[in-house]
């Protein structure tokens, strides 16, 4: 019988190698606990493989092609999907995220990637990369812009942002880019299609003071945490670990300003500085 076909990897990679993972492991009578034995891993460790929560290492497949009598199909694949279009800390975030039910995100900086619009995401990448060539800064925010197309879908992934209210202070880009970038985070509103809610100054101290935190929810796994700072991120599986930053979460929303109240302060800045730009 001929093997399987090797993946695209433009189409849902993660999810597509763990359909065959669970293929190939129900073909071979193991249970997730039996395949997760000798690579030291837990059963619920190849049930995220499966689901596609999770990447797959290049040591996992090797072993995973040898237990299974694969012939290399998970080692070959697993080179091919590797390749991502976003920096390595981030790649298996963006990963997850593409296929996550809900995104529950803290931003004490920037607007989060999803809202952002192509002058912002431009603003920040230079700011990130100032002698970098045109050309990489155009496929950066390439990659960003198609991350948001996620937001397309009128109801998948809910999408519930807290925004410190220094994201909106901070003049990234200038005024006309910061005008459209809040308007834009005010449509999606506006439209319920995303959640916004801002955390003021007059708050005072709060939970995250640290960092941001973005939580994402699965229909078939358990959640992640996606922790970021400069040039880093970890993701974060471990229940107990993921519970408290949920905590976390909770406690910056119910801090927060609530919705209604967070899209006028948007939209107010968004104002400020309209009017700021005009000569």
């Amino acid at each position: 019988m001929p093997g399987p076909k090797d993946l695209d990897p433009s189409a849902s990679p993660r999810a597509l190698l763990g359909a065959e993972l669970r293929h190939a492991r129900e073909n071979a009578g193991l249970s997730q606990d039996e395949l997760g034995q000798p690579l030291f891993v837990s059963g619920s460790f190849i049930g995220q493989l499966e689901a596609g929560t999770r990447r797959m290492h290049l040591e996992y497949a090797r072993q995973i092609d040898e237990i299974l009598g694969a012939n290399g199909f998970f080692e070959r694949n697993c080179k091919a999907l590797a390749k991502s279009r976003y920096p390595d800390h981030f790649a298996e975030a963006a990963e997850a995220e593409a296929i996550a039910t809900a995104i529950r995100e803290y931003a004490a900086l920037l607007i989060p990637g999803l809202l952002q619009t192509e002058g912002y995401a431009r603003a920040v990448f230079r700011a990130y990369q100032p002698t970098a060539t045109e050309d990489v800064i155009d496929e950066l925010v390439a990659a960003r812009l198609e991350r948001a197309r996620l937001l397309a879908d009128p109801t998948t992934p809910l999408l519930w942002a807290v925004l410190d209210e220094a994201v909106l202070r901070r003049k990234v880009g200038g005024t006309a880019v910061m005008t459209e970038a809040l308007r834009h985070v005010a449509t999606l509103a506006q439209q319920h299609r995303v959640i916004v809610q801002v955390l003021p100054f007059g708050a005072g101290a709060h939970a995250a003071m640290q960092g941001t935190i973005k939580l994402m929810s699965f229909e078939d796994a358990p959640p992640l945490a996606y922790l970021q700072g400069p040039n880093t991120g970890r993701l974060e599986d471990d229940p107990a670990t993921v519970t408290r930053h949920e905590l976390t979460y909770d406690l910056l929303g119910a801090t927060a300003l609530s919705p209604r109240e967070s899209l006028a302060l948007i939209e107010s800045v968004a104002e400020d500085y309209a009017h700021e730009d005009q000569p």
